[in-house]
């Protein structure tokens, strides 16, 4: 006979979609590798923008729209409310997967399932020159 798994040693649930399991174990009833937390429906690829509420994390998907009267595309952006598991650990500015759930509160309808490492950073400007006339400039000369 195969002895009887304990709760803490039970590893993480197959959740359906090709994505890797967290190596930390968590106990959040809302995770859908440790809880009992269904995930269906849609799966999207986005940022994370913003980790200041409490298990929720913003993320941010850019996709282009074409407009056909001046023949160009725009730039249009969508923010999702989405879960965020303590077992993944998401910072801001990370790539990361998210899937559709059942609604876990007015706004959060998504739970992350998959940390998919750091995004491209956007380039930030230089420094700002200093100008010739400026007191600063003048002493380093």
């Amino acid at each position: 006979m195969t002895p009887a798994r304990t709760k803490s040693a039970r590893r993480a649930r197959d959740i359906g979609l090709d994505v890797r399991a967290p190596k930390t174990r968590c106990e959040d009833r809302h995770c859908p590798f440790h809880g009992r937390l269904p995930v269906r429906g849609q799966v999207i690829e986005g940022t994370v923008v913003s980790t200041g509420m409490q298990r929720t994390a913003v993320v941010e998907r850019t996709l282009l729209h074409f407009v056909p009267k001046y023949e160009r595309y725009e730039k249009r952006r969508r923010r999702y409310l989405a879960h965020a598991p303590p077992c993944l650990n998401v910072t801001l500015g990370h790539k990361v997967r998210i899937a559709e759930t059942r609604p876990l509160s007015k706004l959060v309808c998504f739970c992350i399932v998959e940390d998919l490492g750091e995004a491209a950073r956007k380039v930030e400007s230089e420094e700002p020159r200093m100008l010739a006339d400026s007191p600063a400039a003048a002493e380093e000369e």
